[in-house]
């Protein structure tokens, strides 16, 4: 992997070993922390690689809140999702370990070209197995974005134009059952 390479700008903020910068991947836990008017965040970057799922439980398990970060480029989203894969398996650790919160951020949406068919393809699958694992779709935000590029992770202006033309937001039910909507993944 190349020093610096542009695709994991954003994981470098929290990659702080030099083996998770050289191969590109998270290794280790990390916590990067901030506030809000209202709220106290910990953001807890846990490694998705199957050799360091011991890591992944470690964060997870202080999690109050995931965001399940799913492949949207052909032929990886099916194998996240398959039988063996590495996102259900996320899916079921998180929910085992008591994180109620879910939100799932499609990411590589640039990939699939922003199709809105792609995303809801997407929405659709992965609501069946997070419903089976015990979550309920309705109060789990989904979000397409792009990681490389940025898009729709922090502002709702940085969406790619394609996607513009289709996607308006999301939508969830609250703790509260009210209807609680957002645009960017944070």
């Amino acid at each position: 992997a190349e020093l610096g390479k542009g695709s994991f700008k954003y994981a470098w903020v929290l990659d702080k070993l030099k083996a998770e910068r050289e191969r590109g991947i998270t290794i280790d836990i990390a916590l990067w922390k901030f506030e809000t008017p209202k709220y106290y965040v910990t953001v807890i970057d846990a490694p998705g690689h199957r050799d360091f799922i011991k890591n992944m439980i470690t964060g997870t398990s202080q999690a109050d809140c995931a965001i399940l970060i799913i492949a949207s480029g052909t032929g990886e989203f099916e194998a996240g999702i398959s039988k063996d894969g590495q996102t259900r398996e996320h899916a079921l650790l998180a929910y085992t370990l008591g994180v109620k919160q879910l939100i799932v951020a499609c990411n590589k949406m640039d990939t699939a070209e922003w199709k809105q068919a792609r995303f809801e393809e997407i929405q659709k699958e992965t609501s069946t197995f997070i419903k089976k694992v015990g979550y309920n779709p309705k109060t789990v935000a989904f979000v397409p974005i792009s990681g490389f590029n940025g898009d729709n992770m922090i502002e709702g202006e940085s969406l790619d134009p394609r996607a513009k033309a289709w996607y308006k937001g999301w939508k969830k039910l609250g703790s509260d059952g009210k209807e609680v909507s957002g645009k960017t993944l944070l």
